[in-house]
């Protein structure tokens, strides 16, 4: 027996699914068995008609919530990410290829293979590159608001399947309220009875049957209704449509085209595809794992959608990424580890394979019912709350991510994503600057303790400590440079400008270019710049840009009460003479320039 605990450490990178699978005990399995037999039931319909928008044969959309999604599952690192066709990459898909080919033609077909293989590819690059940290760029509100949205997009694409309307499949969430009101005449209500039976089913079961997967109990109450009806009063008069019948097979191998022409003519959308998918991916992944209390690992995930759309290119699917309705099915059924996403796909192929003709009596209003349930239990309504009440700048980029989200998809994740930096920016590009001044408690410690300077603690008329606290980047330089010229310009006796430099977490060659010239100019004055608690960051940048000969050596020093001793003999004695404020131990002591202080007066 294998200890898969004491595995080493390249091999869990190798096999990252051997970290998780000691995990799998007999409960658990349970608990992933019921949660993959859920989500095969839901994925269904949904296969069928995103491969319908991507204008391929209706049996791809399967294809695609197979093989990919076991790959992903087992190479991936989300508990409960289930990947597989979505409605944003079908629709990127389709408008990438139908100008190329004609749609469901062999030569179109065999472009989407390559435009999935390649996006594949370019996914798998960034993994290994390690650029999954450019998805902490992510901030929780974009991710609360994009869960928020989509959810609310979930409920309004199935607002014609509740109802029993006929309305266009693709359209915007305004253009669906707009049509659900012209259509609310239309609605059918035998139709409206089973969604509404199977959805009263669902949330009682949820609440009261907490033992039994209230999902399945919401199907096969949807179910027996809908047959009960129908063998009443026949289906030409209630309408009830159902899943419809399946194709039975397996995913057949297939080969995209790798004609030089082929790549050419998708490696740019491929490029978009791949961006897109793996920004949908890793948010849906966190915006899940914030519920679960999971800790998301990018560049894992980024290899493991990498991998599921490699694979997929050869076993008939097109480009897949996580798909939040399988995903937060996935969550609300109980799954606890990704086997349940790995046997949803199997699950699948053999309801596929073996009960196609069962689950073709599937009632269409009953599969919209549960998605209006997972739906509303995606939406994070305390969080929301809390940053509606409390942060202003978070308050905005929830609103335009949730907006966003609503009007597009994709385009509202970057449009948060955008905002959250611009103030990220903004805040990194303003560090917090402070006045220091030496504690009158223990003067004579020689650690020199400093506390923010105020009314009652006033400091030296001709030293002025300042503390940075953040990073002196191109960014922030103006900023910085302002602070460092309002001390002499609102008296001018303060030549000198001691920097505490222990809160500096980054600067670059802008950086050290202004310390620079801060000391030259300070020179100029007759004062001087000095730097004390420089980090070795700071110290290097400084010595690589060649600014430690300007700024000098001799201005730089380790502790607080080393920079005092070598500061204070060159401030001037006439001011320190009348001086009341006396802050430094020294200044009682003697003038800078020697003479003792009872002889000064």
């Amino acid at each position: 027996m294998i200890d898969l605990k004491a595995c080493p450490l390249w091999l869990y990178r190798l096999f990252p699914f051997l970290r998780w699978l000691p995990n799998v005990t007999p409960q658990a399995f349970k608990a992933d068995t019921i949660a993959a037999f859920t989500g095969a039931l839901i994925v269904l319909p949904q296969a069928v008609a995103f491969a319908t928008i991507a204008g391929l044969p209706p049996e791809y959309g399967l294809y695609a919530a197979m093989v990919p999604a076991i790959v992903a599952a087992l190479w991936g690192s989300s508990w409960h990410l289930v990947s597989g066709p979505t409605t944003a990459i079908s629709i990127v898909v389709f408008a990438s290829i139908s100008p190329l080919a004609e749609p469901g033609s062999p030569q179109f077909i065999g472009l989407v293979l390559t435009l999935t293989l390649l996006a594949g590819l370019i996914q798998l690059a960034m993994g290994l590159a390690r650029l999954g940290m450019l998805v902490n760029f992510i901030s929780h509100s974009v991710i609360i608001g994009f869960t928020a949205g989509a959810a609310i997009l979930i409920a309004a694409s199935q607002i014609k399947n509740f109802f029993g309307l006929d309305m266009p499949r693709g359209a915007h969430f305004h253009e669906v309220l707009i049509q659900f009101g012209s259509h609310i005449p239309d609605i059918q209500p035998w139709v409206l009875a089973v969604g509404v039976v199977t959805l009263v089913s669902g949330v009682l079961a949820k609440r009261y049957l907490q033992k039994l997967p209230y999902m399945i109990v919401a199907m096969v109450v949807g179910g027996v209704v809908a047959a009960i009806l129908n063998a009443q009063f026949g289906s030409d008069a209630t309408n009830i449509r159902t899943v419809g019948a399946l194709v039975a097979s397996f995913p057949p191998l297939s080969l995209p085209d790798f004609s030089l022409t082929a790549i050419k003519q998708t490696l740019f959308p491929a490029t978009i595809i791949a961006i897109l998918a793996l920004t949908e991916a890793v948010a849906i992944a966190r915006s899940v794992a914030t519920k679960s209390d999971q800790r998301i690992d990018s560049n894992q995930e980024f290899v493991g959608q990498g991998l599921s759309n490699i694979a997929g290119s050869f076993f008939s699917g097109y480009a897949a990424s996580g798909s939040f309705n399988r995903s937060g099915v996935n969550y609300a059924s109980g799954a606890r580890t990704p086997l349940a996403a790995a046997m949803s796909a199997v699950f699948l192929l053999l309801i596929v394979l073996l009960v196609a003709p069962l689950a073709a009596y599937l009632p269409v209003p009953s599969m919209a019912a549960i998605l209006f349930i997972v739906a509303w239990s995606l939406i994070d309504f305390h969080h929301i709350g809390e940053i509606i009440k409390r942060h202003k700048r978070e308050r905005i980029v929830l609103a335009l991510t949730f907006i966003g989200t609503l009007v597009d998809l994709e385009k509202g994740i970057f449009l948060g994503i955008l905002v959250s930096l611009m103030f990220y920016l903004y805040r990194t590009s303003q560090p917090s600057i402070r006045e220091l001044v030496p504690s009158h408690v223990n003067r004579d410690n020689p650690r020199r303790k400093f506390v923010p300077a105020d009314i009652d603690t006033p400091g030296c008329p001709q030293l002025t400590m300042l503390r940075v606290e953040g990073s002196i980047f191109f960014g922030a330089v103006e900023h910085v440079q302002k602070h460092f010229r309002n001390v002499d310009e609102s008296d001018p006796q303060k030549k000198h400008l001691l920097l505490t430099s222990r809160a500096i977490g980054f600067i670059d060659l802008a950086g050290a270019e202004l310390l620079a010239k801060e000391a030259a100019r300070r020179r100029k004055l007759g004062g001087g710049l000095y730097l004390v608690g420089v980090q070795p960051d700071l110290c290097e940048m400084l010595r690589r840009s060649g600014q430690v000969d300007t700024i000098g050596e001799e201005q730089i020093f380790r502790r607080k009460g080393d920079a005092i001793q070598a500061i204070y003999p060159r401030l001037d004695s006439e001011i320190c003479r009348t001086c009341r404020v006396r802050v430094f131990r020294e200044c009682h002591i003697a003038l800078p320039d020697g003479t003792p202080r009872e002889a000064a007066g």
